[in-house]
C-alpha cells in the first residue's frame, strides 16, 4: 500500500516538501489557509510599486496539477502529533507522515498597530505601498524602519526585507527629485543590526547608510510604538510619518496548543534528520521548526527548502528499510541577494567563509530573474537549475 504524507503549510517550505515526497512516491496531501505561495522575497517590489500582487503569488491548485499531490484550503485548527493528523475546517486529516511547515507567527510588542510591516499577510505589503504612496504624494515626510529581536531565540529574526526596503526607497526618492525632502531612518535594538550576514556584510550596509544619508538608531530597545513614531526604552523617540516594522519571530498558536514538543520560542524541536523526537513519522521544517546550529543561523527560504529535501531523503530511506538519515546542519548558513533598486549584494555565510560581493545594477536584475525562475520552475515550465 502506497504511504501517505500530510504537509501542513504552503510557503517555501512545504511546497518544496509536497513536490519531494511525491517524487519519493508518496501520496501526498498540501494544506495551506491560502490558494498560492506568496513570494516574499520578490514582494519588496510590491511597496515601491514595481509589481503588483498576483505577479508575486504562485498558485498552489497549479502546481498540485503539475506535480501530481492534492491540495487542500482551509484553515488549520489543531495539530495532532500524536495521531499524525489535523483539523482542518472541522475535518481530520491523518497520514503515515505529518510534516508541519505552517511557518510561525510574530511579536507583537506595544502599539504595533500603528506601524506597517512585511511579511504575514499578503495585504500587509499593499496596504505599506498604499501609505508609502501618500506620503510621496505629500512630497516630504519622514519615514522609519526597523525590526525587533527575540532572545528566545535569535534564529527568528529577519531584517534582511527592511534593508532591501529601505534601499529601494531610498532609490525610488532619487529618481522622482524627492529624496531631499525626506529623512530617513533605520532602527534596531540591536546595536549592530544585519550582523549575523558577517562583518564585511554589515559594515558595507552601514557605510551605504552613511553615504545614502540615512540616520541610524541603533542599540536601544524599543517600548512602545505611537501615532507619530517609535518611542525607546529611556523615552527618547524618532519621530516618523510612516514607520515600518518586522517584528521577530515566534511560534505559530496552533503549533503552541499542540503536542509537539516546542522550545521557549514556541518552535517545533527536531533532530538533525528534521524528525520530531518521541513522535515517529512527524516532521517539522522551515520557520516553523527551532534551527540548531551557530548563534548566527538564520530562518530563511533556501533553509526551508534544504530541510523539505531532507525531510523527503529521509521518508524514503525510512520506508525502504534503510538506516542512513539525512541532517540539514551541514547546509545551513545565510544566503542572499540584497536588493537597493538600483543594484544589489551577494551575501554569504556559512561555517567557512563569509562573502560580499557588490552588483551594481545587474544584481537588481538578477533577482529579478531569480523571482521569475523559481515560479516558472516550482511550476515546471522551465528546467531546475542544481542547487536552486
Amino acid at each position: 500500500m502506497t504511504k501517505t504524507s500530510l504537509v501542513i503549510g504552503g510557503g517555501f517550505a512545504g511546497l518544496e516538501a509536497a513536490i519531494q515526497l511525491r517524487k519519493a512516491g508518496l501520496e501526498v496531501t498540501l494544506v495551506s489557509d491560502r490558494p498560492f505561495l506568496f513570494i516574499y522575497p520578490t514582494s519588496i517590489w510590491v511597496v515601491t510599486g514595481e509589481r503588483s500582487l498576483d505577479q508575486v503569488k504562485l498558485d498552489l491548485g497549479d502546481a498540485a496539477r503539475r506535480h501530481g499531490f492534492t491540495f487542500v484550503e482551509g484553515a488549520v485548527e489543531s495539530i495532532s502529533a500524536a495521531r499524525r493528523s489535523a483539523t482542518v475546517n472541522g475535518a481530520e486529516f491523518a497520514a503515515d507522515h505529518l510534516i508541519v511547515a505552517m511557518g510561525g507567527d510574530r511579536l507583537k510588542p506595544r502599539g504595533v498597530e500603528q506601524t506597517f510591516t512585511l511579511g504575514g499577510a499578503p495585504e500587509n505589503v499593499l496596504r505599506l505601498h498604499e501609505a508609502l504612496d501618500a506620503l510621496l504624494a505629500k512630497g516630504s515626510g519622514r519615514i522609519a524602519m526597523g525590526f525587533g529581536g527575540n532572545p528566545k531565540d535569535t534564529s527568528a529574526v529577519r531584517g534582511g526585507p527592511v534593508f532591501e526596503v529601505m534601499f529601494n526607497v531610498d532609490t525610488l526618492l532619487r529618481r522622482r527629485g524627492l529624496r531631499d525632502a525626506f529623512e530617513l531612518t533605520f532602527f534596531a535594538p540591536m546595536p549592530s543590526p544585519g550582523e549575523r550576514m558577517g562583518k564585511k556584510a554589515v559594515g558595507a550596509i552601514q557605510s551605504m547608510f552613511d553615504r545614502l544619508g540615512i540616520a541610524r538608531r541603533f542599540g536601544k530597545k524599543i517600548d512602545r510604538f505611537e501615532s507619530g513614531g517609535v518611542v525607546f526604552e529611556d523615552q527618547s523617540k524618532l519621530d516618523a510619518d510612516l514607520v515600518l516594522f518586522l517584528p521577530a519571530g515566534e511560534g505559530h498558536p496552533i503549533v503552541k496548543s499542540s503536542d509537539l514538543p516546542k522550545n521557549e520560542a514556541g518552535f517545533v524541536q527536531i533532530d538533525a534528520g528534521c524528525a520530531v523526537p518521541g513522535f515517529a513519522g512527524v516532521w517539522a521544517i522551515g520557520d516553523a521548526a527551532a534551527l540548531q546550529g551557530p548563534d548566527w543561523r538564520a530562518k530563511q527560504g533556501h533553509v526551508a527548502e534544504v530541510m523539505a529535501r531532507v525531510v523527503a531523503g529521509n521518508v524514503r530511506a525510512l520506508e525502504a528499510g534503510r538506516p542512513e538519515r539525512e541532517s540539514y546542519l551541514p547546509h545551513l548558513g545565510i544566503t542572499c541577494l540584497l536588493d537597493m533598486g538600483n543594484g544589489a549584494a551577494y551575501i554569504h555565510r556559512d561555517s567557512v567563509k563569509e562573502q560580499m560581493v557588490p552588483l551594481p545594477v545587474v544584481g537588481h536584475w538578477m533577482k529579478q530573474a531569480w523571482g521569475a525562475y523559481y515560479k516558472a520552475s516550482k511550476l515546471e515550465q522551465v528546467p531546475r537549475l542544481p542547487g536552486m
